[in-house]
């Protein structure tokens, strides 16, 4: 039996979804960003209570095909930006969505702009520039570093995109961020 469960996007997800799990007494087969498999199917009453204790950690257990569809697009593209598992961000995201998913491009597409309202594109854009405001925060790369490893062609296009989508530049978002922070001894 494989479920999806909404929200499941970091490696701390997978570890609270296998503890609870755990906590019921199901031993999945396999854990990824967005979905599980258990060998056993779920009676009525383990699929309840597996469903209410996602709740409270603030995941929901997917059924529909469609809603299942969005989250793996959107997981697939959160692992690829975030890195989590090191695929090379170079590569043409349609490919490598089609290819993860099985299912052809244009029909994850439609499905993902129609139950979205945003196409697959535009987030994409959003999930690198909350990426580069986080790497800009760090403060451990250089402008021209983050737009390499967010798979930019060059620095200027990152940051055209940066202040089309948040209406500052790379280095004056950056500098707000310092001006928040002060100094231990000046607390």
């Amino acid at each position: 039996m494989k479920l999806s469960v909404k929200n499941m996007v970091c490696p701390r997800c997978i570890l609270v979804v296998n503890n609870e799990l755990n906590s019921l007494n199901i031993t999945p087969d396999t854990i990824t960003m967005g979905e599980f498999e258990i060998k056993e199917a779920l009676n009525e009453e383990q699929l309840n209570a597996f469903k209410n204790q996602m709740r409270k950690h603030g995941f929901e257990v997917l059924d529909d095909h469609k809603t299942v569809l969005v989250e793996k697009v959107k997981n697939t593209i959160i692992e690829l930006i975030h890195n989590y598992d090191n695929i090379n961000i170079k590569q043409n995201f349609s490919s490598i969505i089609s290819e993860k998913l099985q299912i052809d491009y244009s029909y994850i597409s439609s499905i993902f702009s129609l139950t979205q309202g945003v196409t697959i594109e535009k987030y994409i854009i959003l999930q690198r520039i909350e990426r580069a405001k986080e790497l800009l925060v760090y403060n451990e790369l250089s402008l021209s570093e983050i737009s390499d490893k967010l798979g930019y062609v060059n620095v200027q296009h990152l940051s055209t995109q940066f202040k089309k989508i948040t209406g500052l530049t790379p280095s004056h978002f950056k500098k707000i961020k310092e001006n928040k922070r002060k100094a231990i001894d000046q607390l």
